[in-house]
């Protein structure tokens, strides 16, 4: 996630603080020490640095922590604030008709970001449309026209029509029943007269809602050039930062979204087109600092039921009041696989992710997953008895089916055990009353929030809601 090594030496930083009541000077030097080499390590422009934490000192050290607040609880709060504001708001983009025109470098995502976009919209209720203008990069309209095929939405290109505008023109007309048009445009190694003049063309004829700025993670100091250059040519009203999921730093996105005096519009994280985030600057930072993102999560896990087949086809207050087959867990498996990456969903959860994400092997999240994919090839081995009833497996019937799954008894013996957990855990909520269930959830919320810092955790709003 950008900023991610920010997130991690700062909670370090801020553990020193744990059990203080108030906090000295050179406390606060620590802390906002460790968060200027953060933040430049990250490519984050150097005044931005500066300005944010002399913010983060001043305030640091005027401000007295309401009663009953712990030290360290006080600077995390200040840090949330002061990085929310940094961040900026969310780009506005209402779920209404409205075309967005896309622009960036060659490389950036653009053509990618478009098919991502159109996916987020269509999820929404809306009918989206991608019209594909790059005539300059070899590949394009077929990359777009796939990437649209797998996120289900409309496209539109012509391979054979040099003239951009002519594509957009022609890509309007074929495309007049779509709610959103999302215009993808070309791009160069880097900004010339060419590409500016192509881009005021296009803009002239489709006349778009908004000018959105696509930019790659790894950018770094450069993006505070692009997007003054973007900015005079088009103007630019919005960020999209892609190819979060490597190891980007992220930081220099940051100085785009200042240079432009816009925000941020969306997040790509990962290579498929459900691989997406809108941009909201309190999950974001609250993420980033270890308390999770309790909206961002419940978003996934809406999207992730629809798309392992929706109520009609499974429903787990079922599985509360019956037995918990093996079917069960395989829908729960796959409902866990469309959430997304386990590292992203981990990070959403309060108290979960940033700390203990942190110590982690590199390859903890990969081998669950692989673990997870070898338990879906075990069960495809097992008879219908066996699914509905787990426990007629014994050493024979182990032996089966690791022969007929290719996989080794252990993995067999790690599903049924995996199993009775999850099945032992559905009975424990079978016994509760609606009134337990809130008392559970509200021991969560506020053990979720700073990390485990103490009832600072909530709902609404932010962690701090």
């Amino acid at each position: 996630m950008v900023l991610d090594n920010l997130g991690s030496s700062l909670r370090g930083t801020l553990d020193k603080l744990s059990g203080k009541s108030r906090l000295s000077e050179e406390d606060v030097e620590e802390v906002v020490k460790e968060i200027q080499r953060s933040l430049i390590q990250a490519d984050v422009d150097i005044s931005l640095v500066m300005d944010l934490s002399d913010s983060i000192k001043q305030r640091a050290l005027d401000e007295d922590p309401p009663a009953s607040t712990s030290a360290r609880d006080h600077v995390l709060r200040i840090v949330y604030e002061e990085m929310v504001a940094l961040v900026g708001d969310s780009t506005e983009l209402p779920l209404e008709p409205q075309t967005i025109l896309l622009a960036g470098l060659q490389g950036s995502g653009k053509t990618t970001s478009a098919a991502k976009m159109a996916w987020w919209f269509s999820k929404k209720g809306l009918r989206p449309a991608v019209i594909q203008t790059d005539t300059f990069r070899p590949g394009a309209y077929e990359q777009s026209r796939q990437m649209c095929e797998r996120a289900e939405v409309e496209f539109y290109g012509d391979p054979d029509e040099e003239d951009p505008v002519e594509i957009a023109r022609a890509g309007f007309e074929a495309t007049e029943d779509a709610d959103v048009r999302i215009v993808d445009t070309s791009g160069r190694s880097g900004l010339n007269e060419e590409l500016i003049e192509e881009l005021k063309e296009i803009e002239g004829f489709a006349n778009p809602d908004r000018n959105l700025l696509v930019l790659d993670a790894a950018i770094g100091q450069g993006a505070k050039d692009q997007a003054r250059a973007f900015g005079d040519a088009v103007g630019i009203d919005g960020v999209v930062i892609t190819k979060l999921d490597g190891t980007a730093k992220g930081g220099g996105a940051l100085a785009a979204v200042n240079e432009t005096d816009s925000t941020i519009a969306f997040l790509g994280t990962g290579e498929t087109v459900s691989d997406i985030e809108r941009f909201e600057p309190n999950g974001f930072i609250s993420r980033l600092l270890g308390m999770g993102d309790l909206k961002q999560l419940a978003e996934r896990v809406e999207r992730a039921m629809q798309e392992t087949g929706g109520e009609d086809e499974w429903d787990p207050e079922d599985m509360m009041k019956g037995q918990f087959t093996l079917h069960d867990m395989r829908k729960q498996m796959q409902a866990m696989n469309n959430m997304g990456p386990l590292d992203q969903v981990l990070d959403m959860i309060p108290g979960i992710g940033g700390g203990l994400m942190d110590q982690l092997p590199d390859d903890a999240m990969d081998v669950t997953q692989g673990r997870m994919r070898d338990f879906e090839v075990v069960m495809d081995s097992m008879t219908e008895e066996e699914l509905q009833n787990p426990k007629v497996v014994g050493k024979t019937r182990v032996e089966r089916i690791a022969r007929g799954s290719g996989k080794p008894e252990e993995r067999v013996r790690e599903l049924l055990e995996q199993h009775k957990m999850m099945e032992r855990m559905l009975k424990q909520f079978q016994g509760m009353g609606d009134g337990d269930m809130q008392r559970m959830m509200k021991r969560m919320e506020q053990q979720g929030g700073g990390g485990g810092g103490g009832g600072m955790g909530g709902m609404g709003g932010g962690p701090f809601g």
